[in-house]
Parts: C-alpha cells; sequence; structure tokens
C-alpha cells in the first residue's frame, strides 16, 4: 500500500470525525459506565507510556471507580519503550505505547500479544480509521490486532511569541526557520525528528529532491544518499541548537527556563502552555506537521490481565478521555494537550479547546499532515547511526 494508505488515520481531524455521527452518539456521555469485573477488582496495572499521557485526574479517577492502582512508568521515546521491554522480556509490564508506524519492529519480538476485542465494551467509540491500522499493519500472524489506538497528535514548530515571529504572512513557520541566523543558539529538537524536519526544508529551496525524506524509507541505499545530505547540513549547523530534548518537560523548560525562541516540538507541551496563558505558539509549518497515533500493546508478560481489560474499557470512555486533553475546564485534573482516539472526546474537553485546534492546525493544515511512514528495523537503525554523528559533532 501507499504510505497514505497505511495510514488513512492522518487525513485530519475532520475526517477522522465524519461518517462516525452514528457511532458517537451512541457513545457514553453521562456517568462513566465502569463492568462490574472492574470495580470488583482491587488490583494493579503496569502501565509503560509517554510521560504526560495519563494525567492526575484519570488516575485518580480510575482509582475512584474501579479500585485499581495505575503503576506509571513515563518514557520520552519509541526506542525507550522497545529497550525496555526487550531487557525484561515483558515482565513487570501489562500495557506498553509503541507508535502506529512501529509495527516492524515489533513483529519478531515475540513481547506483545494479541487484545480480546469482546472484552472492551466500548471498543465501537474507537475512531474506526484509527483502529484498522492495529487489524492491518499491527495483526501478527494473524493472531489479532496487537495494537490499539489512543491519542494522535503531530510535530511541528513552537516559538516564544513575546521574542519571535515567522517571517512569512499569517504566522506560518517553517522548519527552516530553525536554521536562520536571527534565531543562533536559540532553538531546540528532538535529534533524529529535527534531522527530518531539516530535510523536509532542504526539499524546499532545491538542496534534496521533492519527495527525498520519504522516498528514503524505500531501501537502505536511497536512505543514506538523502540522510548524507541532511546529516552534513545539520552538522554545519549545529551552533543554532541550543538544546537537544528527549520528552514533554524538556520542551516545556527550553521555552520557559533554558532561553528557547524556537524549536520543532511535539504538539502536546506547547499546547499545555498555550492554554496555561504562557508566550508559546505551536503551528503547523509550511512543509507540514509530522502526524502520529500513540496506541496500546499488550505486554507477552502481563499478569493483571482483568485491570488491563478495565484500564481500556476507562480509556475509550468519552469522559475522561476528553477531560485528559486539558483538563475540561477543571485545571485540578491536568491535561496531555493531544487529541484523543475517542469518538465525542472533545465534546468533555473545555470550551478553548476547539480555538486552540484551529490555532495550531489553520488554513490547510490538516490536509497538509506528514505521514510517519512505516518504519523497519534497518531504516531505524541506519537514522541511529546519522543522528548520532549530528549529535556528537
Amino acid at each position: 500500500m501507499s504510505d497514505d494508505a497505511k495510514t488513512p488515520c492522518f487525513t485530519g481531524r475532520r475526517k477522522f470525525l465524519k461518517g462516525t455521527a452514528a457511532a458517537s452518539a451512541a457513545a457514553a456521555v453521562g456517568p462513566w459506565v465502569v463492568s462490574p469485573r472492574a470495580l470488583a477488582s482491587s488490583g494493579e496495572i503496569n502501565v509503560l507510556m509517554w510521560s504526560d499521557y495519563l494525567p492526575p485526574g484519570f488516575i485518580k479517577a480510575f482509582k475512584e471507580k474501579t479500585g485499581i492502582t495505575i503503576n506509571y512508568t513515563g518514557i520520552g521515546s519509541n526506542e525507550e519503550i522497545i529497550n525496555k521491554m526487550k531487557a525484561t522480556k515483558g515482565r513487570g509490564v501489562d500495557i506498553c505505547s509503541p507508535t502506529n508506524m512501529r509495527s516492524p519492529q515489533w513483529i519478531e519480538l515475540g513481547l506483545l500479544q494479541p487484545f480480546d476485542y469482546g472484552k472492551i465494551p466500548d471498543i465501537g467509540n474507537v475512531n474506526p480509521a484509527m483502529l484498522r491500522v492495529g487489524d492491518e499493519e499491527w495483526n501478527f500472524d494473524g493472531k489479532g490486532s496487537h495494537w490499539l489506538p489512543h491519542i494522535w497528535g503531530t510535530e511541528g514548530v513552537a516559538w516564544r511569541t513575546d521574542l519571535w515571529t515567522p517571517p512569512r504572512a499569517g504566522e506560518i513557520p517553517s522548519y527552516g526557520d530553525i536554521w536562520q541566523d536571527d534565531v543562533a543558539g536559540k532553538t531546540m529538537m528532538r535529534p533524529h525528528s529535527g534531522m527530518l524536519g531539516a530535510g523536509l526544508y532542504l526539499e524546499t529551496i532545491d538542496k534534496l529532491e521533492p519527495g527525498s525524506m520519504k522516498n528514503a524509507y524505500n531501501d537502505e541505499e536511497t536512505m543514506r544518499k538523502v540522510w548524507t545530505v541532511v546529516t552534513d547540513f545539520c552538522v554545519a549547523n549545529k551552533d543554532q541548537v541550543k538544546l537537544f530534548w528527549n520528552d514533554a518537560d524538556s520542551q516545556k523548560n527550553g521555552f520557559l527556563n533554558d532561553g528557547v525562541l524556537v524549536g520543532q516540538t511535539w504538539d502536546g507541551p506547547p499546547i499545555t502552555m498555550m492554554n496555561n496563558g504562557d508566550p508559546v505558539q505551536y503551528r503547523a509549518p509550511v512543509e507540514g506537521s509530522l502526524a502520529w497515533v500513540d496506541g496500546m500493546s499488550l505486554s507477552a508478560g502481563a499478569e493483571n490481565m482483568e485491570e488491563v481489560y478495565a484500564f481500556l474499557e476507562f480509556c475509550y470512555e468519552p469522559e475522561p478521555a476528553g477531560k485528559s486533553i486539558d483538563g475540561g475546564g477543571d485545571e485540578a485534573w491536568g491535561g496531555h494537550g493531544y487529541n484523543s482516539a475517542v469518538l465525542g472526546a472533545d465534546k468533555f474537553a473545555s470550551a478553548a479547546y476547539a480555538k486552540t485546534f484551529a490555532s495550531v492546525y489553520p488554513g490547510e493544515s490538516l490536509a497538509n499532515l506528514w505521514p510517519w511512514p512505516k518504519e523497519p528495523q534497518w531504516y531505524a537503525d541506519v537514522r541511529t547511526e546519522f543522528r548520532n554523528k549530528f549529535v556528537n559533532a
């Protein structure tokens, strides 16, 4: 299949929801419904998940409704998830959270087991286009989906609104803004995705052929040719970069405490800062924001199966899913600032959610998303090689 066909959920939030009104209407919108099985449990669940995905309010509400304690280990990269799972052979972890395009890196590991949809009564609340990603790309050995969608978002450009402004009309940023003289030594990025953004910028200034960064996923020879150009550019301009971030908190600290003016970031951390009134703006760049869906996978070493399915049931209720976006107006709840895979979740986000969404994805931004292509292990290995050359230069 084409890259777009492999990730049908990336055609934009409007298409995520188009045609799903009936399913959304059928979703529970009143008091949270939790099965007697879950209410009877007083156990624990061990969750290995991105560091800002389970706000305090979610953890507390889940405990109050089910009696189950979430033991939450936060991570900052897919590599960290894989390495932790390999180190323990999945023992001590019930749920982990790979990103959608990483299925080729998991299929041979034997660290996951398929889900039983029959034990998730509100599976119908899940965006069907995203659910198909698990059914089609994570259906290992025909045993069923080993991945369920949870949270989706993008990586683009954010900046300090009181100290810098994108030069384009409408304040539409570019990945290339990070490499300009006026912000020298005051930018940040995650190394491997910042290099991808640099490559997309190089396509626009004829240093790479259009489509080169996507074609690099086709074979190693093509990748090495393309990424050599990207790496040479990044190494030559490394003085631009003040900070290499690795998680949500380091992005926030970069803007608030470390003197960063502009950076390539996830959408969630700067959106959270925007909602807090900080002088920060996130926006999809002209080249297209990098789009992904983070999911939930069941560890082959999972020991708390009843708790796992109670957790999934709660994750897919629209109210806790929606309140987890930005607190739903309850500051104490907390929020991750991303978007939910649950139909109708947006109704339980705060009234400002739609306004913020329009601000970060103006105009044709949703039609211009750049989906991360499905990533084989050879690609990840070679990318790490180039990434290390840049970081260690």
